[in-house]
This record gives structure tokens, sequence and C-alpha cells, in this order.
């Protein structure tokens, strides 16, 4: 829990866990029941709701939206869906995660996308709703 990086006084930080050589840029909102692993990069504006977990190595851009009531308001934690970023994901600014999903190792997801559904390993999503652009975003095409 050491090198965390972020100016508090214009965020709203929860009692969440954190890895080590984190970056969290201001007006970020972070919830209770979050864990973010280590080497985490998360961008301005940035909501994250009580029960998403973000694993190391993840970007995630300014203006992302993660969800945690696919019925809002419901007020029902029992009701709320846990939403998982695997290592070395990356997040395009201004994505919806709709809660209940995962993000595959080392996938990538397209600027302004809103996720849906389950992205497998090393794939990049796109588009309203997301889908499945190419496999490995480390291959040019």
């Amino acid at each position: 829990m050491e090198n965390k990086v972020w100016r508090k006084e214009l965020s709203n930080h929860q009692e969440f866990k954190i890895g080590k050589n984190c970056v969290i840029h201001s007006h970020t909102w972070i919830g209770k029941d979050v864990i973010i692993g280590s080497n985490v990069k998360i961008e301005s504006f940035v909501f994250v709701p009580d029960g998403v977990r973000i694993k190391d190595n993840v970007f995630v851009g300014p203006g992302v939206v993660f969800t945690n009531d696919k019925y809002p308001p419901s007020g029902d934690k029992t009701k709320w869906l846990p939403t998982l970023v695997k290592d070395g994901a990356s997040i395009g600014a201004n994505v919806t995660i709709v809660c209940g999903v995962t993000i595959g190792k080392r996938s990538m997801i397209g600027a302004g996308s809103v996720v849906t559904k389950n992205v497998p390993d090393g794939e990049v999503w796109a588009g309203n709703p997301a889908k499945k652009l190419r496999n490995n975003y480390d291959e040019k095409n």
C-alpha cells in the first residue's frame, strides 16, 4: 500500500483496497468495497462503485463509469453485481461498463463504448453495445 498518488481533496474515495504504484487522478469516485491491484492508472472523472475489482497493470481512461446495480436505484446491495477487470486490460475514455461483466486479461475497450457482455482475454471491443473488433490488440491489423 505504498507509492499511491492522487489528489484526494478533489475526489471521493471510500475505504477501498489499493496495491502499489497506482495513480488515481482527481475528480474520481471510488466506493468502499473496491479492490485495485498494483500499477493501475485511473484517469480523472472516473466512477468506481462498490463491488468492482481491478487487477494489476490496468489503465482506466477519463470519464469511465462502472455500474453495480442493473436496475437502479434499487438500493439493495444484495442485488448488486460485481465487475472484474483482469490484468493488463485497457479501457478507453468515456466507456460505460454494465455491472456483472468481466473485462478479459490484456483486452482493450475502445473509447465511448458501452460494455454489456463479458470481454474475453486479449480481444479488442468497441461500440454501443460493444462488440468484438479483433483478437489481440498487440497485433497490427
